[in-house]
């Protein structure tokens, strides 16, 4: 298994890209140079956990559809653990568009 920055093994630098949402995606993508599997992963996670925040902030201003954001948690939730799990067991787990995106970044 290929090593990453921190000289943790690949797997596991991958899932913890995800375990602080897209603060340990950026802390990872801007440290990790040489891994293209991890700054992946750590793309993946900037760009979904930043959105989805980003998204819930500002449906919470909104009246009458500000209960959309216990939704977004939820979806944020249920991504989280699928992409901890996916990347921890070696898997590049892609997701539309945003692992699109992702790859561009890498």
């Amino acid at each position: 298994m290929e090593k990453a920055t921190f000289g943790l093994d690949e797997n596991i630098a991958s899932a913890l890209t995800y375990v602080l949402g897209f603060i340990t995606g950026i802390i990872f993508f801007l440290v990790e140079k040489e891994n293209k599997t991890v700054r992946f992963n750590a793309a993946q996670s900037i760009i979904v956990f930043l959105g989805l925040f980003i998204v819930g902030v500002v449906l919470s201003f909104i009246p009458f559809i500000g209960f959309l954001v216990f939704l977004i948690w939820i979806v944020e939730l249920i991504l989280w653990i699928v992409l901890i799990i996916k990347s921890y067991q070696g898997e590049k787990f892609k997701l539309p568009v945003v692992g699109d995106m992702a790859e561009s970044w890498v």
